[in-house]
């Protein structure tokens, strides 16, 4: 695994902005940077891989252990008028669209898995199109080998899986919401209407504030018309806690993301799949606030945080790292530090994705801080023996 450095494309902020790539830049600091690139070989790429499904397996299994027993549904913090709700949607399988496993990895040890965005992961326009893009642009400029290659199967899987939703699962019409004032959210969200769109299912875009209620308890869009199939970019934990949540096992919908989706987004995974993993390579010591643990340099996470907030870095009791935030009241877990690689003054992280039940594609993220945030910086991939 090698950080290099190369002549960025000289248009391509001006590419950005005509493919609807607004959020390049965020707050007057750079988020797509493409100065530099991360260079794997193929055998570290397929030991992601095989990683990624393996791990993804693992969290499926801590979904079935959790939907059946009311005791981790509440240490879960998953609201007891939901639990019902969260149990159907399991035993009934409802079918899934995507989700990322955020890994530690320096090409040498085994990856370490640091949590699974399996609810609301964005990041995803710049992984599956933009740095796919790049790599092209790049070979054709003779700035990259010709045998150059990606780990990126992730556009053609969104599309393939959106094509199973209508010929399979029989969606005849897919709304799309994200709340407003979100750039990110309403480019990953356009994103995804666009692989749906290749996959000849019909879509529409509404917001979360816009979602309106029937008189026979449906949701219904701004048309009145009844929302049968929805993906939300909206977190499952919102949704429980929000008045309309007493609704949701009667209004009919079918949920992308389902809500067994709810149990492995959430950090409690983690101390689970070390309880029923143990020692596995791929996984980190990981408890429940309160239990007893030996581990001496550590972080603390809410159940559930987002974008690093109310994360807190402890090295032999001393605080190393905090970053403040709304979370941590529905309670926090321990996991044992893992130092990401270092490249001059950044940490890398590895997002790696899936789509349904296969990887799919890498992105990778730097920050200058030890916890990853919203603002890190995002610099595309290549394979290269």
């Amino acid at each position: 695994m090698i950080r290099q450095s190369i002549t960025e494309r000289p248009n391509w902020r001006d590419v950005a902005t005509d493919y609807g790539f607004q959020f390049h830049t965020m707050y007057g600091e750079p988020y797509w940077c493409e100065d530099a690139y991360y260079q794997f070989t193929l055998a570290q790429i397929e030991e992601l891989e095989n990683t990624t499904a393996e791990i993804h397996q693992m969290c499926l299994q801590v979904v079935e252990r959790v939907a059946n027993s009311e005791e981790l549904l509440a240490k879960f913090h998953i609201p007891k008028h939901c639990w019902e709700f969260v149990q159907h949607s399991w035993k009934t399988q409802q079918p899934s669209l995507y989700s990322r496993l955020d890994l530690v990895y320096d090409g040498k040890s085994p990856a370490k898995l640091l949590e699974n965005n399996a609810d609301t992961p964005t990041s995803l326009y710049e992984t599956a199109f933009f740095q796919w893009m790049w790599l092209e642009d790049q070979i054709n400029a003779g700035h990259l080998p010709q045998n150059a290659d990606q780990f990126n199967s992730l556009q053609d899987k969104l599309i393939e899986r959106f094509a199973e939703f209508k010929n399979q699962h029989g969606f005849s019409l897919l709304h799309f919401a994200c709340c407003q004032d979100t750039d990110e959210d309403r480019g990953t969200v356009q994103y995804l209407q666009d692989c749906a769109n290749e996959a000849g299912l019909a879509n529409q875009f509404l917001f979360m504030e816009e979602i309106g209620l029937g008189e026979k308890g449906q949701f219904t869009d701004t048309q009145d018309q009844v929302i049968s199939n929805l993906f939300k970019l909206y977190p499952w934990e919102f949704m429980f806690r929000e008045i309309f949540s007493t609704k949701l096992t009667d209004a009919g919908v079918r949920w992308l993301e389902p809500a067994w989706k709810s149990i492995i987004s959430n950090k409690a995974l983690l101390p689970l799949l070390w309880e029923m993993y143990p020692n596995h390579p791929n996984l980190l010591p990981a408890y429940f606030a309160g239990e007893s643990h030996n581990l001496t340099h550590y972080v603390t996470k809410p159940l559930f945080s987002r974008e690093g907030a109310n994360i807190q870095i402890i090295d032999n009791g001393q605080e190393v790292c905090k970053v403040d935030g709304p979370y941590g009241e529905e309670g926090m877990i321990i996991q044992q530090f893992q130092p990401m690689p270092r490249f001059n003054d950044s940490y890398t992280l590895i997002g790696s994705w899936l789509v349904d039940d296969e990887p799919a594609g890498i992105g990778l993220r730097e920050d200058r801080s030890l916890i990853t945030q919203d603002l890190s910086r995002y610099y595309p991939h290549i394979i290269l023996d």
